[in-house]
């Protein structure tokens, strides 16, 4: 089950995901999302554990728990939607305000 984590402090690594889900039983995967031009967390993450009843018991488990005085936001990951191309932005946004001639 791919699980969504969020409202992390941005300090937290994969590897710290990893093994806060791992007290709850086996995680395949663990990933903080970054920014990809400043290379910082973005608050949340996504965690892959393989046994749904282990995941549910992590989810429960950790749903509202605190971490550096953040509330986490632990549930059940929905399926990516598609956004379009992201690489082509056209000219959403282009002209903000001024005057065009």
């Amino acid at each position: 089950m791919k699980i969504y984590v969020g409202n992390m402090p941005y300090s937290v690594t994969s590897e710290e995901l990893s093994e806060m889900f791992g007290a709850h039983g086996h995680v395949s995967e663990a990933n903080v999302i970054v920014d990809f031009e400043s290379g910082r967390s973005k608050g949340f993450g996504f965690v892959e554990m393989p046994n749904d009843t282990e995941a549910n018991e992590a989810i429960n488990a950790l749903n509202s728990s605190q971490m550096s005085g953040r509330t986490l936001r632990v549930s059940q990951a929905r399926p990516r939607t598609d956004r379009g191309d992201r690489g082509d932005r056209g000219d959403r946004g282009g002209n903000r305000g001024g005057w065009r001639r």
